[in-house]
């Protein structure tokens, strides 16, 4: 679901990541609000303040955004689940959850955590808005004060719709799991909804347009765009977690792996190893000792006259939790892993000793097979 991110901070222990695709919701927010929404609510101001309290309202929506993730996070880690960050991205944000929900009840607590926060988060704006207007706050302050009471009310309202992966959906899945007592079902039929009300939306957008209100109707579209893929993409990710939940790393990897010497030149390694094998990432070892990996995409960032200067020594990467794994572990905490660095292959260690290397390809065959396999529905 996510491309390139960012951390930016921590707060309760979570951490808090930004995904590009952000920056693009700032601009777009930033310019709606400086030339749509403030112009035509406050009057008569300058083009520089209405930029200032366009910026100032996409930080006070980026920090609303944090806000209504928190609860969901706090609710989660009520029920036990672990929640690795919160990730911000374009039209939202998301508690990158480690696995599903408990129960119905964790599952529905937890999605209307958000929706209540930003209601509550409403309403201190709004209070605010009118204590500022009697005792007689600047406009730009008070513009972007009933902006965020304005918007925080939206948030909440729209994450209400019974569409997944939005709030409202979640809720919707808790109820039809209660109901089945079957999360994969239940999580295709919301998904179902989720891309229904997202092709909606598009439509919706694309009228906005023809008829020419052009800002509106490239948000929706976009917006519909964004939830169709989400809701897809989240569907299977309930698959994959719940067929690959109980599967050990040790029955799919590749035992004994290939080896290179530390102190290959990176011409030699390029020439004898990854044009010969095409794998694109091999164990380094040195006096028979693991001592990280090295990557194809680690030397396409050199130059290529520093191959036959350069070892593999100089630029392999140290054995870490993000590139390795125990042979017990289950194929749901590798898939995670990978999906957390962008590493598509994981080397994996029995002790000190490396015993094979699990890669993203295989994990996704098996998920292939025991669909084909388990015929799901």
């Amino acid at each position: 679901m996510f491309g390139k991110q960012l951390t930016l901070f921590h707060i309760l222990s979570f951490k808090v990541r930004l995904d590009v695709s952000w920056i693009f919701l700032a601009l777009l927010v930033t310019w709606s609000l400086a030339q749509g929404y403030f112009p035509a609510n406050y009057l008569g101001l300058s083009d520089s303040t209405y930029w200032s309290m366009g910026v100032f309202g996409a930080i006070g929506l980026f920090g609303s955004i944090v806000f209504h993730e928190l609860a969901h996070s706090l609710v989660a880690r009520r029920y036990g689940i672990p929640i690795s960050s919160i990730t911000l991205f374009i039209f939202g944000g998301v508690a990158q959850m480690d696995k599903e929900p408990p129960n119905p009840k964790a599952e529905f607590l937890m999605a209307i955590a958000g929706p209540l926060s930003s209601f509550a988060l409403s309403g201190v704006s709004y209070l605010a808005f009118k204590v500022g207007y009697q005792v007689h706050v600047p406009l730009p302050a008070l513009g972007v004060l009933g902006y965020l009471a304005f918007a925080n009310s939206l948030l909440g309202g729209f994450n209400l719709v019974p569409a997944f992966p939005l709030d409202g959906g979640r809720a919707l899945r808790a109820g039809l799991w209660h109901w089945k007592n079957d999360l994969r079902r239940a999580t295709r039929w919301a998904s179902l909804a989720g891309s229904t009300f997202g092709f909606v939306l598009m439509m919706a957008g694309i009228l906005h347009v023809i008829t020419g209100d052009f800002m509106v109707g490239v948000w929706w579209f976009v917006m519909g765009i964004f939830l169709r893929n989400a809701a897809e993409t989240s569907y299977y990710q309930v698959i994959a977690r719940t067929m690959l939940g109980g599967e050990p790393i040790r029955r799919f990897m590749t035992p004994n792996p290939t080896t290179v010497s530390s102190d290959l030149s990176l011409d030699d390694v390029v020439e004898e190893h990854f044009y010969r094998s095409l794998h694109d990432m091999y164990p380094v070892v040195e006096n028979s000792r693991l001592i990280g990996c090295i990557s194809s995409r680690q030397i396409a960032g050199i130059p290529r006259e520093e191959w036959k200067r350069l070892t593999v020594r100089d630029v392999a990467v140290p054995c870490s939790k993000d590139n390795t794994v125990g042979i017990d572990t289950g194929a749901l905490t590798a898939l995670s892993i990978m999906n957390r660095t962008g590493n598509s292959r994981l080397l994996v260690m029995d002790g000190d000793r490396l015993v094979g290397i699990v890669t993203l390809k295989d994990l996704m065959k098996l998920l292939a097979l025991k669909l084909d396999l388990e015929r799901v529905q």
